[in-house]
């Protein structure tokens, strides 16, 4: 166990573990004269942990919500959490403002019981959007609990607490109440596309469960009741459009709003979703107002009362109950996309939308031809997540091409003046590229590829995206300074200048390092360590008084 981990690892506080992976734990239970009440956690979170009344969710049902971080709480696992997000691909990063539900309900005939039922939720609190991995988690944890009550959950924190901190790329076994569960993090440097499986070995005897993913969700599955309309969907998403999806139940709800946010993968879509959304949220009135346009948001609903309340937003899902999947082909033949005024029961898109790209017939054809042939749902998974990648690639290729293009050239950066500075994003100059060297290059669809990337510059996805490019491409111009700084011969440098010139040097020096170590700036191997040795030569030579006021520990 200990094997995994990272030196520093040790220097870990109790419960530290536990919360570099879950936020809290909560257990609510279904109370007749108090409705929803938290047995362990008193918070919101109890509306949301209940499939609304009307879903007839007997037996056991897992879904997943997210919700609004509240005040600005500062975590003491800063470095760890760092380095998992710094080596995460965009879209498992851990969430800023928000949290991540994980619900196991359960819900069972009781005569005993005032109500006739026992009702009760098991809930993991996150920042980790591991869809997979959690709700594999509860299957484990739940059952138990809901048989023998609380002792069982405290020796699950206790596993929990003796974990690795999550570690992309490395694999991890984590023991949880006398099972253990092989899991790889993938990272921002695994090729998009390839899922690196983590094999099941001889030595894992030890090993019950192995997961092929943390976080990806069956896409054909979820996408199954309105696969004609995939494409469309996808420009949606893309566009970060205000979508509502009505599901007969959280499960469903949650499914399909994962679904479309990963759909434009590698991508992070960087709006607003809300796997499952009730009522009683406190962004309900923000929401659903008709005052303002809808704003850039993917909820996932289930009460019947939205139809009514919703029906003004552009974009609406209809999912039917999954269980009649063979009669959804029929329906989805039949739907037609207008802009219908009032919203009927059938299954279907409901938008006024005109997709920018013509319709990929291929993708259709071989996914019917997958029904038909009862091709394996993990198959028509890997056809469908393949096609959402290849598309986003295509679309996001000319983008990455023009913006590595606005990076100042290595000659002009000189170790002693400021970094240059990115060239900044021109919208015409881009649209120019496009002509010779756009999506046409690698994607067969014809369309309005520019009225989709005009739309694009708009959108909250782009801006997302843009923001973190040039936070990566400035930290490589610092780094590049810092070893351009590193190959100079300082003490050469400091002999041309006086004492005070050489200690407000050594100061900014000493400040220019423990940034780029706070940043965790991507220099080559050994550049810190060989510039920290100059600076301290530098050091060295100047008179004793000056040398302890520059080895003080600089204030923070």
């Amino acid at each position: 166990m200990m094997s995994d981990e990272e030196p520093e690892e040790a220097l870990l506080l109790p419960w530290d573990r536990f919360s570099a992976w879950l936020h809290c734990i909560c257990v609510v239970g279904f109370d007749l004269e108090l409705g929803q009440a938290v047995e362990v956690r008193k918070t919101s979170i109890c509306y949301l942990s209940f499939p609304d009344s009307n879903s007839g969710c007997l037996g056991d049902t897992q879904f997943c919500f997210r919700f609004r971080q509240g005040s600005n709480r500062k975590s003491s696992l800063g470095c760890f959490l760092e380095t998992t997000d710094r080596d995460a691909p965009p879209c498992l990063k851990r969430e800023q403002g928000h949290y991540y539900g994980y619900v196991y309900f359960r819900q069972v005939r009781d005569k005993s019981l005032k109500r006739g039922y026992f009702q009760k939720s098991l809930v993991l609190i996150s920042k980790l959007p591991y869809v997979t991995f959690f709700h594999s988690l509860l299957k484990i944890m739940a059952p138990e609990y809901f048989e023998k009550q609380e002792p069982c959950l405290e020796a699950a924190c206790n596993d929990i607490d003796r974990w690795p901190t999550p570690h992309p790329g490395r694999i991890l076994t984590l023991p949880i109440m006398g099972v253990v569960i092989k899991v790889r993090i993938p990272t921002c440097y695994d090729k998009p596309g390839t899922s690196q499986l983590v094999q099941s070995a001889q030595s894992d005897s030890q090993v019950s469960i192995v997961l092929p993913t943390i976080h990806e969700v069956d896409l054909f599955r979820c996408f199954y009741p309105v696969f004609f309309h995939i494409q469309m969907l996808w420009e949606l998403v893309l566009l970060g459009e205000a979508l509502v999806v009505m599901a007969p139940s959280p499960a469903e709800s949650s499914d399909t709003v994962l679904a479309l946010v990963s759909c434009i993968s590698p991508l992070r879509y960087c709006s607003d979703f809300r796997p499952y959304f009730t009522i009683h949220d406190s962004e309900f009135k923000e929401y659903t107002t008709r005052t303002q346009a809808p704003p850039s948001v993917i909820l996932g609903v289930t009460n019947p009362f939205f139809a009514k309340t919703l029906q003004h937003w552009p974009h609406i899902i209809r999912i039917g109950d999954m269980k009649q999947a063979g009669e959804m082909a029929k329906q989805m033949k039949v739907k037609k996309l207008k802009n219908l005024k009032t919203l009927d029961s059938k299954p279907g898109v409901y938008t006024a939308y005109k997709p920018y790209l013509n319709k990929d017939e291929e993708i259709i054809k071989q996914l019917q031809k997958g029904v038909q042939q009862k091709r394996p749902s993990a198959a028509q998974n890997a056809i469908l997540r393949r096609y959402f990648l290849e598309l986003t690639q295509s679309f996001i290729i000319p983008l990455e091409r023009y913006v590595a293009s606005l990076m100042p050239l290595q000659k002009s950066i000189s170790p002693w003046k400021s970094p240059p500075q990115l060239r900044p994003f021109i919208q015409q100059d881009f649209m120019k590229t496009l002509e010779k060297a756009g999506p046409q290059l690698t994607s067969r669809l014809k369309g309005d590829w520019i009225g989709l990337y005009r739309n694009f510059l708009k959108s909250p996805n782009f801006d997302g995206w843009f923001r973190n490019r040039r936070r990566e491409m400035t930290q490589k111009l610092e780094a590049l300074h810092l070893e351009a700084l590193c190959e100079e011969d300082l003490q050469e440098r400091v002999q041309k200048h006086s004492e005070v010139e050489t200690v407000d040097l050594v100061l900014k020096l000493k400040d220019k390092l423990s940034q780029a170590e706070k940043e965790q700036l991507p220099v080559r191997p050994g550049t810190v360590a060989k510039l920290r040795a100059h600076i301290e030569a530098v050091i060295l030579a100047l008179p004793e008084d000056l040398q302890g006021i520059l080895h003080k520990p600089s204030t923070p």
